[in-house]
């Protein structure tokens, strides 16, 4: 059985290979035939410019365009730890020519779903404006908002949702890039900052006179004019009060000390400015009036639906700091109440220069009835007043770039981090108290087995949370060309899991995660279980080829993070020896080797538990090298485990007994099982011997008696 199982894993591992390639770009590859596809009517390519990596791009006399590769001028990072290239064209008014893939190495297009959905993803971006504040969801996808608020939503990929946020904020970035350095339209101006000792006691008055805090008033007539009908159409709309405006806005800078000190406080401005992340800007916004800046139903560290700022052209992202609070208060004397208030921070792929002229947005969705929905925008410009500020020098230039793609991640993903955050604590104290509970047998099998659930659907099925020997190739790729952790905090529920693991592994030792944590392992316990129920006789591997097999997954750990070093794209291929990716990431929809492989692994595993995670896993086998460091051999022996009693070595389905009692940490995956019976006085011999003479000294002692 073992030799046909090893037999059919090569089998499908070389399959694998011959059918695995990724298009990758050539050096020196000519670049000009692929600007042509992106610019049809072009008559002349130029070569690329001395003073900025660009291709002009001409139909006769008259500019069209530029075109660029992406690492040319922004290096971001992608999942597999190597930048991802893609050629970009854009227009001379700011649109997208289009997008083309010229290299990657991202393992689930290469090796798991196929290049053609990262190809369809980037085909959205032909023909979209850099105006646009380009969002990839794929829930909304379709529902094109661009002429409403701005906002375009591009359909995602399943399964690599990292890999395409990513791939986004590429494309974005160095368009921006590009755009400001080329565009005349783009041009910033000259980048400011506020003057940090720049301050004196204002009250709200002064500081509304001096116009530090801009007001925005549009009344029920003028809203009216703009939308071109009355108010009563809409029956949503509540009636006004008498006087009541249709919005009445304030807003203030408040990252310059003016403004900021005045309107928080000095203990709270400071707090808060602290916190901000270099580049990182606060604006306040109060709103009374018919339509307040945010909806009732408005959720706290969100971005605003219905607000919006502009400069140059481009969408600047507001998103709520949530720090208004019994601690933090605008507080300016002579200040009046205000329905709603929110501080927000300034970002987004355009960024914010206080110095530059700006608008700041309101757009509303009026619904007439059920069917029909009017959608309105109303503006006013944001001209911060310029004495608050000083010129950034050349020599010393401040980036107001976007939020890292990583921060956007986490806070999308919030649930999913809360819920594994409390079921890692729930799983701690469980290991932590293991004496206490494995007094209670049916307690323990039935938390592991709830556990292992959870692990299959929420962390891998639904969370996405599989841990990889790609992982580690990443990991010793960025330690040897400069190590980003933000490589790592892309994916969120991935750098918490191997956070803990990491940690776990100097207490326990490998088996908290590959016996608990692990989805294809919990998967390969469900089907052993479901083997047993089918009555198919379970196979025990002789003890003396079971030492030899053992030592396959280090050998296989070996050549694949050697060969990473040599060809990161062979070692990703190589890497299929892992049936991660087709079980739990694409759910086994993938071309029929590879399905047939993993299957194929889980009905070996009916027969020989947990086949794969003893002899092949080489990710186990990372997880083993690591954990020999563990602090503690934490899993209890008594004197006759071994000699005689071989109780628990016999039920040890994993074989992470020796025949002398010890245990083998290095395989062992931490079921408890010998916990249990060492707690259990009907099953453990030392139990048993001990109640034993306890009873003969008490008949002992009632004979004497």
């Amino acid at each position: 059985m073992v030799a046909a199982a090893l037999k059919s894993f090569v089998g499908i591992l070389v399959a694998g290979l011959l059918l695995m390639a990724g298009a990758q770009a050539e050096p020196g590859r000519d670049l000009k035939p692929l600007i042509q596809e992106l610019f049809p009517k072009a008559t002349r390519i130029e070569d690329k410019l001395a003073d900025y990596p660009v291709y002009p791009v001409y139909q006769l006399s008259e500019l069209l365009g530029y075109a660029y590769e992406s690492n040319g001028i922004t290096n971001l990072t992608g999942y597999s730890g190597k930048p991802i290239n893609l050629l970009v064209g854009i227009n001379t008014e700011g649109y997208f020519a289009g997008v083309q893939v010229l290299d990657h190495h991202e393992p689930v297009f290469l090796h798991g779903l196929g290049e053609e959905p990262l190809f369809g993803f980037v085909d959205q971006y032909a023909g979209r404006s850099m105006t646009e504040h380009i969002v990839v969801n794929s829930k909304k996808a379709g529902t094109d908002s661009g002429g409403a608020n701005g906002v375009v939503y591009f359909d995602g990929v399943t399964s690599a949702t990292i890999s395409v946020i990513i791939i986004n904020d590429t494309i974005l970035s160095s368009a921006l890039k590009v755009a400001r350095n080329k565009l005349e339209a783009f041009a910033q101006a000259p980048a400011a900052r506020p003057k940090p000792d720049l301050y004196e006691p204002l009250n709200w008055q002064q500081l509304l006179d001096r116009g530090y805090v801009k007001h925005w008033r549009l009344s029920i007539e003028e809203a009216e004019s703009i939308i071109g009908t009355s108010l009563d159409t809409y029956p949503e709309v509540p009636e006004p009060e008498p006087g009541e405006a249709f919005t009445d806005v304030y807003y203030a800078y408040v990252s310059a000390p003016m403004i900021g000190r005045n309107l928080l406080g000095d203990k709270a401005f400071n707090r808060l400015k602290d916190n901000l992340k270099p580049g990182e800007q606060m604006l306040a916004i109060m709103s009374n009036g018919l339509f307040t800046h945010v909806p009732d139903d408005f959720r706290p560290g969100t971005v605003p639906g219905r607000l919006l700022m502009e400069q140059g052209e481009l969408v600047v992202e507001l998103r709520d700091m949530n720090r208004l609070d019994s601690e933090t208060r605008l507080v300016a004397d002579g200040m009046p109440d205000f329905e709603k208030a929110n501080l927000f921070k300034v970002g987004g792929s355009g960024g914010f220069n206080p110095g530059a002229k700006a608008q700041l947005k309101m757009s509303l969705e009026l619904p007439k009835n059920h069917l029909v929905i009017d959608r309105a925008s109303f503006s006013t410009d944001l001209e911060l007043v310029q004495e608050l500020f000083e010129p950034v020098e050349a020599a010393a230039p401040v980036e107001f770039g976007r939020a890292p793609a990583w921060v956007g991640l986490w806070q999308d993903r919030w649930l999913q981090i809360a819920i594994l955050l409390v079921s890692l604590t729930v799983l701690t104290v469980f290991f932590a108290r293991q004496r206490y509970f494995s007094r209670y047998p049916k307690l323990v099998h039935r938390f592991r087995w709830g556990f292992l659930f959870f692990t299959l659907f929420f962390i891998g099925f639904y969370a996405q949370g599989q841990l990889s020997v790609v992982n580690i190739f990443t990991l010793f790729l960025s330690i040897y060309d400069g190590f980003e952790i933000g490589v790592f905090l892309l994916d969120p529920v991935i750098f918490i899991l191997w956070t803990y693991t990491f940690i776990s592994l100097f207490i326990w030792g490998r088996g908290l995660f590959c016996g608990w944590l692990c989805p294809f392992g919990a998967l390969q316990e469900m089907a052993s279980w479901l083997g047993k129920k089918l009555k198919i006789k379970q196979r025990k591997v002789p003890e003396n080829w079971h030492r030899r097999l053992i030592k396959l997954k280090y050998v296989i750990l070996l050549g694949l993070v050697g060969t990473s070093f040599y060809s990161l794209t062979l070692a990703e291929q190589l890497s299929e020896v892992e049936p991660f990716k087709t079980s739990i990431t694409l759910f086994f929809w993938r071309y029929w080797p590879f399905v047939v492989y993993a299957v194929g692994l889980l009905v070996v595993g009916m027969f020989v538990h947990k086949f794969f995670c003893r002899y092949l896993c080489p990710l186990g086998a990372g997880l083993a090298v690591l954990g020999k460091l563990r602090l503690f051999s934490w899993l209890e022996r008594v004197k006759l485990c071994g000699s005689p009693c071989q109780l628990c070595k016999n039920k040890c389905e994993i074989n992470a007994i020796r025949t002398d009692g010890r245990i083998d940490y290095d395989e062992c995956i931490q079921c408890l099982e010998c916990v249990v019976i060492l707690r259990d006085d009907t099953q453990c011999v030392d139990k048993l011997i001990k109640k034993k003479q306890q009873r003969r000294g008490q008949i002992l002692a009632t004979n004497v008696g």
